[in-house]
């Protein structure tokens, strides 16, 4: 391929103004020096990741963990345009990986919602967006990937060479089976901009067919559906919004300063972004909960400069609250009950959607609810450590607040119920946050059996902490 379709690209440090062939060389330099830095870690010491940043929500190890710098991979090292393809370093965030690929009219196939989200992290987690519908997740538009696993080795896993069962067993591990160094994923054409229609419903019941139906008709009132999502205000408020590629648009909204994009949805049907701007609609407000920090009352917004109005910013506020305590222990001072963090992405069959959005809103309360349909974009794949029914649409419910404990409660029993009803309704749980299952159940749900295969040969020494480990009793 000439260089003229392939050529460097991104803003990462590791790539940033090189070559095709002096990327590629210096992705060569770090690994010799990832890998000699990891040799180095003395034996029955448990190492982890050194991130500046980080979209879990879920305690992450401190004590006992030796901490591997990754730092330099972020960056691409190249775009193939007539390929459609890039080839990407781990942890590029999908920020620097976005802006690299508009450039020549491509995206990557799922652009999970959130800047500072990292290729690496999307694939060994789980990323989902409103092109879920048709692409599936971020790790089925996966070719290859380069893994340092956990007993120390390089290997390159695809879908059909000797390392095929980690190709399929690396998604929902997070980290625990290996890292991620370097991933050549598939891209899709882009239009320069994105028509939203915003539908209202108020029946729980009718609001499930509607998005069913779009799903599987691809179309909503004639106009093709690019991007399909939606949010749920209350039983008798919720909106389906269907995005659809456009080369023209009469005018565009912004909405990275004082307008908030949620409260957009309730007021006009129709709307306009530039494709950038779609794909980053939710992180200026972290979806809705930038309202927790005030940012969204207008006196306070007109004060806060747009660079900070952002979804890591506001994580690294929430952060030090969750670390210091200080708004929580005003709130016991002031006799204020204390409150149960409730953070989770469930997927749901599309079928039973509406029964969990019944006992959602009953007996949980949280408002508003992101609402994003997933299927299986390949259903011929298995996706061992988070197997859903190819042949079924499930829809993802994103609800990220907290809630008054009640009287005999303990914290956590909140979590617990959801934890239990998902199950019961056939569906599966993101793991990015905290967990509640037993030992038993969680490795019944999340293919133990595989896993352990997966363990044993690829982390057999258990220097990276196992899955149960780092999202359950890390607690």
């Amino acid at each position: 391929m000439g260089s003229s379709a392939r050529r460097a690209a991104g803003t990462g440090a590791a790539t940033s103004s090189l070559s095709v062939p002096e990327a590629y060389e210096r992705y060569a330099e770090l690994t010799r020096s990832l890998r000699a830095a990891y040799a180095q870690i003395p034996e029955g010491e448990r190492v982890r990741l050194a991130k500046r940043t980080s979209n879990l929500f879920r305690p992450r190890a401190r004590t006992g963990h030796v901490g591997l710098d990754v730092s330099g991979f972020d960056g691409v090292l190249s775009i193939d345009r007539e390929a459609r393809t890039a080839d990407v370093l781990g942890m590029t965030t999908y920020e620097h990986l976005v802006d690299a690929t508009l450039e020549h009219g491509l995206m990557p196939l799922v652009v999970p919602q959130l800047k500072t989200i990292t290729l690496g992290g999307a694939v060994t987690g789980l990323g989902i967006e409103s092109s879920s519908f048709r692409n599936g997740c971020p790790h089925e538009s996966v070719l290859e990937l380069d893994i340092l696993t956990g007993d120390g080795r390089l290997v390159t896993a695809t879908a059909t060479n000797e390392h095929a069962a980690l190709f399929f067993g690396f998604p929902n591990s997070y980290g625990s089976l290996g890292y991620a160094l370097r991933i050549r994923i598939e891209l899709e054409p882009v239009r320069p901009f994105v028509m939203l229609t915003h539908e209202r419903h108020d029946d729980f019941t009718a609001y499930a067919a509607r998005l069913a139906e779009v799903c599987s008709s691809r179309e909503l009132d004639g106009d093709r559906a690019d991007f399909v999502d939606g949010t749920v205000f209350s039983r008798t408020e919720q909106y389906l919004t269907v995005g659809t590629f456009v080369e023209a648009a009469p005018y565009t909204s912004d909405y990275t300063g004082q307008h908030i994009y949620y409260r957009s949805l309730q007021e006009r049907r129709r709307d306009f972004l530039t494709v950038r701007d779609y794909l980053w609609r939710w992180d200026t407000d972290w979806f809705w909960c930038s309202r927790a920090l005030g940012v969204q009352k207008p006196a306070v917004r007109r004060l806060v400069p747009k660079r900070y109005l952002r979804s890591d910013v506001y994580w690294k506020i929430v952060g030090f609250e969750r670390q210091h305590g200080v708004v929580a222990r005003i709130d016991r001072w002031r006799g204020k009950p204390d409150r149960e963090v409730i953070i989770q992405d469930v997927e749901i069959p599309a079928g039973r959607a509406a029964e969990f959005l019944d006992f959602f809103e009953t007996d949980i309360g949280i408002s508003p609810v992101w609402v994003c349909p997933l299927r299986q974009r390949d259903p011929a794949r298995m996706w061992d450590l988070y197997a859903l029914d190819p042949s079924v649409t499930y829809v993802n419910f994103g609800f990220w607040s907290s809630v008054e404990q009640r009287p005999g409660d303990t914290d956590g029993d909140r979590n617990r119920l959801i934890e239990s009803v998902v199950a019961r309704l056939g569906g599966r749980k993101s793991l990015y946050s905290t967990a509640y299952y037993d030992q038993d159940a969680f490795w019944e749900t999340y293919n133990g059996e595989q896993y352990a295969v997966l363990k044993k040969t690829y982390d057999g020494e258990s220097r990276l902490a196992d899955l149960y480990e780092k999202v359950v009793k890390q607690r």
